[in-house]
């Protein structure tokens, strides 16, 4: 939301997945995975619209928090502006997204949604 070009942050392997994730549905330009002897960095290029130079992640919103995780089961997971976003669900079977999440009929804690 800065409009800033290039993110560092550092790395877990959640923040790893989902970096990953956000790449295949193609809400970043690209990412790179560095070591630094310690945890890591992740380097993230966001990606901007080129004609109007908006932002391609238009919102994100936390929905499970240290004080009140949230979790849900495959049938309960809402759509995210009509089916045009995505949520993010840490599940027993990795980090997915809702799609992923239903096909394979697991829930788990909803993350974040993102559009």
């Amino acid at each position: 939301m800065a409009g800033h070009r290039i993110v560092e942050i550092p790395a877990s392997n959640l923040k790893k997945r989902m970096t990953e994730i956000l790449y295949n549905q193609g809400y970043i330009l690209k990412y790179k995975f560095e070591d630094d002897n310690k945890q890591g960095v992740i380097k993230i290029a966001l990606k901007y619209d080129a004609a109007t130079k908006q932002p391609a992640i238009q919102s994100l919103e936390r929905v499970s928090r240290p004080g009140l995780r949230t979790y849900a089961k495959p049938a309960e997971f809402r759509r995210v502006k009509n089916g045009l976003g995505i949520a993010i669900v840490s599940t027993s079977k990795g980090v997915l997204t809702d799609k992923e999440a239903k096909a394979q009929n697991v829930g788990g804690e909803v993350l974040c949604y993102i559009y």
